[in-house]
């Protein structure tokens, strides 16, 4: 069997990046390798064994173009009210709260927000298969 074990996102600033996961998510540095042309910093929490990867190519510039293909990372949080204002406070610019629901019962509660490279990030109510 395989284990899914990280994502890999492009940044252009990691100080920030770090910064954004840390106090949106919790996220700290596990590992940082770099070599001569980018840099890997994967992240994590004591939640859950998956990792962000941030690869930082240096020399890079300009926003990468996320094209039409990306779809998004999703976590789970248990109070999903308390961490969309708290989201706001912090200046993140939380999307509005969302109930998905498939013939009148509710499937899921969420909201999406970006990180500093524009990657959206779905944050659901911990609950159901969102555990």
């Amino acid at each position: 069997m395989a284990k899914v074990i990280h994502t890999m996102i492009r940044v252009l600033d990691l100080d920030r990046s770090i910064a954004f996961y840390r106090e949106a998510f919790g996220l700290e540095e596990a590992d940082r390798v770099d070599f001569e042309d980018f840099t890997l910093v994967y992240l994590s929490n004591d939640e859950s064994d998956f990792e962000v990867e941030l690869t930082l190519n240096k020399g890079q510039t300009e926003p990468y173009d996320l094209g039409n293909g990306y779809g998004h990372l999703a976590v789970s949080v248990d109070d999903l009210e308390s961490e969309h204002q708290r989201f706001g406070e912090a200046g993140f610019e939380p999307r509005r709260l969302v109930t998905l629901e498939k013939d009148g019962e509710a499937v899921g509660k969420f909201f999406f927000v970006a990180d500093p490279d524009g990657y959206q990030i779905e944050v659901l109510q911990r609950g159901g298969r969102f555990l």
